[in-house]
């Protein structure tokens, strides 16, 4: 499995490339004891193992995706200058490669001139894409579905800015009406849409938001940390395409290229339409930014040190798959959306489950059938372990009682919640290896009853 080892062979051959740089520099003696180094680093191998296996197609619990392994090498080649892209004087060749990677990702969008730069995940990209849009609109408020991330409510929060949560339909996409009611009283001046939410995947309806912005003056930031690379897969329904073939019409956007791009954690993105904004950013550091007139990337971030190690990890792998739609990076994230649509139909015809909505993009969440909301709620959870004992590694997720009467996976509701379970199938063996996970999944509830 990806524990390879002739890789490694690789990276000796570049890191011989990597120092034939430098070769003109006086020699540094060899200081490390080698024979001191095996205990704690196995150890720590060791203390790794207990871990579910992420990296495995059994794995179908939460959004952790293995590192392509050219992100794996650049990245650990770039360990030995450690180079740190706050300014061009600490990671010179990385943040040029960092600029070139976001302007692919930029280009993805429909962005051909925007501003943008790496950071720690979606989190950080989102906060600061709030941040903007508290400055760009002060005093107003942030709109985001009940279904959206949690973190939006607490970011407000953090910005001392008023939050309003707006109502998700039976799909846990955000109800465009409650919206524009929420918009009349002119207190909301950026709203949040979800493309992928984290529990379920559902896609806001992006160009129905669209189409209320231009009646109401207010932003719009796309929380696309899990989805956004969807854009390039050939196999969406009709509703989802639309929402995507929109995006280049939103503000911002937050990107996570260590969920579906391949990469280590953390290296999350966050790109503005208008590089005009800029401007928020500016602060003097008189013994940092020396060397370039052209903006670094501690200048139009709200980070400071920032690992150069990210940005060459993304470059290669960006380098080898590039982002082009019929390509093999478009081509993988067909193949996890047909594995989403392969386990839904799989559920559907199951008497044992409910399976809630069909897959938007790779997340599928199902009931399993019970008298009450409560029993089912415990079956979840019982079916939940059983799996893990025949290694398959699934996720449970609590939805509202509103998303899921019209599923009608339960008799009697006599709880305002159901817990469900929840496979994010996103990698690309997960096609291959969906007869394995049924067939888990199937020995696990009949162990259940």
């Amino acid at each position: 499995m990806p524990f390879d080892q002739e890789s490694l062979a690789l990276l000796d051959e570049a890191l011989a490339v990597l120092a034939d740089g430098f070769r003109h520099l006086p020699d540094v003696p060899q200081t490390v004891d080698l024979a001191q180094l095996r205990e704690p680093l196995l150890a720590a191998a060791r203390r790794l193992q207990d871990n579910a296996p992420y990296h495995h197609p059994l794995y179908v619990g939460h959004m952790q995706k293995p590192p392509h392994p050219v992100a794996r090498l650049a990245y650990t080649l770039t360990l030995w200058l450690n180079p740190n892209n706050h300014a061009y004087d600490g990671g010179r060749a990385s943040s040029i490669m960092e600029q070139e990677a976001i302007g692919e990702i930029a280009r993805m969008v429909g962005w051909p001139d925007s501003q943008g730069h790496l950071c720690g995940g979606g989190t950080l990209a989102n906060f600061e894409a709030l941040w903007v849009a508290r400055e760009q609109h002060p005093g107003m408020a942030i709109a985001a579905s009940s279904q959206a991330h949690y973190t939006h409510e607490r970011l407000s929060g953090v910005l001392g800015v008023p939050f309003r949560s707006i109502a998700a339909d039976a799909r846990g996409r955000m109800d465009a009406s409650a919206l524009e009611d929420a918009l009349r009283d002119g207190t909301i001046g950026t709203v949040v849409v979800t493309l992928g939410t984290t529990a379920t995947g559902a896609v806001d309806p992006l160009e129905q938001i669209l189409a209320l912005r231009a009646r109401h003056t207010f932003r719009i930031h796309v929380d696309a940390a899990y989805g956004g690379y969807f854009t390039l897969a050939d196999n969406l329904d009709a509703d989802t395409r639309q929402a995507f073939d929109c995006v280049a019409q939103a503000d911002s956007l937050a990107i996570d290229p260590h969920k579906h791009g391949l990469q280590p954690y953390g290296c999350g993105c966050v790109l503005f339409r208008d590089p005009a904004v800029r401007h928020h950013y500016r602060h003097d550091s008189p013994y940092t930014y020396l060397s370039s007139d052209d903006p670094h990337l501690g200048e139009i971030s709200l980070e400071c040190s920032r690992p150069g190690a990210v940005a060459v990890a993304l470059w290669a792998t960006q380098r080898l798959l590039p982002l082009v739609p019929g390509g093999t990076f478009a081509q993988d994230l067909a193949a996890g959306r047909m594995a989403a649509l392969t386990l839904h139909g799989a559920l559907a015809g199951n008497a044992r489950f409910a399976p809630l909505f069909p897959p938007q993009l790779d997340i599928v969440v199902w009931a399993v059938r019970a008298d009450t909301a409560s029993q089912a709620s415990l079956r979840a959870r019982a079916l939940h372990a059983a799996a893990r004992e025949h290694d398959l590694h699934l996720a449970l997720v609590t939805l509202p009682k509103a998303m899921l009467e019209a599923c009608t996976p339960v008799r009697t509701w006599d709880a305002d919640t159901l817990t469900c379970l929840r496979a994010c199938v996103m990698k690309p063996e997960h096609r291959e290896w969906m007869d394995e996970i049924l067939a888990r999944l199937d020995t696990a509830a009949a162990l259940v009853g």
